[in-house]
């Protein structure tokens, strides 16, 4: 399986900074999937439900959700240049499969790549409907997904990359009249892709306005971001935002805390307009599972040698949470039980102290494109692995629930591992929240 884009990516950056640490093969890779090894080391595990508020466990139903990658087409459509009646077919077959996985919700992504999968004022229609940034697909993708899920019982969180504007680093293969064409002040090439620079205002207040013309627009029930924010760790690269630090970032003792002033103010302040635009909406990030190394700060998580989301991404994901401006967090926590570097049993724990008070809801990424028959990991051939993590993760009462990685798998489910989750923890249908 070949997996470009949000998971993809962060795999080879992971895989750069742990190889040494992790001494396995077959964990991370840019053809496998996320995920960083790890170690276990640092501190204790969490207590499990006996310290935890277990009145919170009945107050919702179960968070039952599944991601569909756009980008790249991923999971939908399944190729570019489809047309509207075949893209709507995929996407309601999809949607049924959720339904028959006894699953509640589905995070649909709609804004790949500084484009949008609904008519937007602001971007271009996106090239992985048509093949061809900026061309009128025929149809509402967003506007019928919230539609037909809502019809289905399940939940539709609409998911948005805020930074990401190309797989490419030519601003003249962009659509006419693209914002980066526009403003070619606002991008920086970086890995051999283009991105918009965190550190810019001006791109801040903008990446939110194309966000919210669709939150305005259809009744979602959730905004959902993923993990990039400032790009992950290209070897031998520099992130050129020397211009922008030297006009904004003067009051701050380092590049890195001024990285992540600008990373926290994007999602403080998103944070606030979703809530006074759409409030029923909830508004939630799946980060990297990784905040900080235990070897690095006694805060951290029982993991030696992973990327960290402080250190290497600018993003504070444990100050989001503390701070209650998100309302729900999906760390993407796709290693197996028993990882070298970074195990399931130990980053999952983390996670629930992490939010336990915090009134911030706790649902766990689990990586369900690495359960194949054929993966080079034994743990993952098991078509047990995954239903076992659903039996680890309910021992802690602030784990409401679990998103899977991604559709394409829930509908066909190659080593049967989702067919044990179902079997084993999912023996009725439950509603959305």
């Amino acid at each position: 399986m070949e997996w470009i884009g949000r998971r993809g990516l962060l795999a080879g950056a992971a895989g750069a900074l742990v190889t040494a640490a992790a001494g396995q093969t077959g964990v991370a890779g840019a053809a496998t999937g996320a995920g960083a090894p790890g170690a276990p080391s640092g501190p204790e595990r969490a207590p499990g439900p006996a310290g935890a508020e277990p009145h919170r466990r009945a107050a919702a139903p179960e968070f039952r959700g599944m991601w569909i990658a756009s980008v790249t087409n991923v999971d939908w459509p399944s190729r570019s240049g489809l047309s509207a009646a075949q893209q709507k077919r995929e996407l309601l077959a999809l949607l049924d499969a959720a339904v028959a996985r006894r699953l509640n919700a589905v995070i649909l992504q709609v804004r790949p790549a500084a484009d949008a999968l609904w008519p937007s004022p602001h971007e271009p229609w996106s090239q992985w409907l048509t093949g061809k940034q900026g061309v009128d697909p025929g149809w509402d993708p967003l506007g019928t997904a919230v539609t037909e899920a809502h019809a289905r019982g399940l939940e539709l969180h609409a998911w948005f990359n805020p930074y990401r504007v190309a797989n490419h680093t030519d601003p003249d293969r962009l659509a006419a009249g693209h914002p980066a064409r526009r403003n070619p002040g606002w991008t920086v090439p970086y890995g051999g892709k283009l991105y918009y620079n965190p550190g810019l205002p001006e791109v801040r207040l903008f990446v939110q306005e194309a966000m919210l013309d669709a939150v305005r627009r259809y009744p979602m029930d959730g905004v959902h971001w993923d993990d990039y924010f400032y790009p992950y760790p290209a070897a031998g690269e520099y992130f050129d935002d020397d211009a922008a630090y030297e006009e904004h970032g003067g009051s701050f003792a380092s590049r890195a805390a001024w990285r992540r002033h600008n990373t926290d103010t994007l999602v403080s302040e998103m944070s606030a307009r979703v809530r006074q635009v759409r409030p029923k909406a909830r508004f939630g990030i799946s980060p990297f599972a990784v905040w900080r190394n235990a070897g690095k700060d006694p805060l951290g998580s029982a993991t030696d040698g992973s990327l960290a989301t402080y250190d290497d991404l600018y993003a504070d994901t444990r100050k989001w949470v503390t701070e209650g401006w998100i309302d729900y967090v999906v760390p993407q926590a796709y290693w197996h039980i028993g990882h070298p570097v970074a195990d399931y049993a130990d980053v999952v724990p983390w996670w629930a102290r992490t939010v336990e008070g915090t009134g911030v809801d706790l649902y766990v990424g689990e990586a369900l494109y690495r359960c194949d028959a054929d993966s080079p990991t034994e743990a993952w051939r098991d078509p047990a692995e995954l239903s076992r993590h659903v039996t680890f993760a309910r021992d802690y009462a602030e784990v409401r629930g679990h998103v899977y990685f991604s559709a394409k798998q829930v509908a066909s489910d190659p080593n049967g591992a989702m067919a044990e989750v179902v079997a084993d923890h999912y023996g009725s249908a439950v509603p959305p929240r």
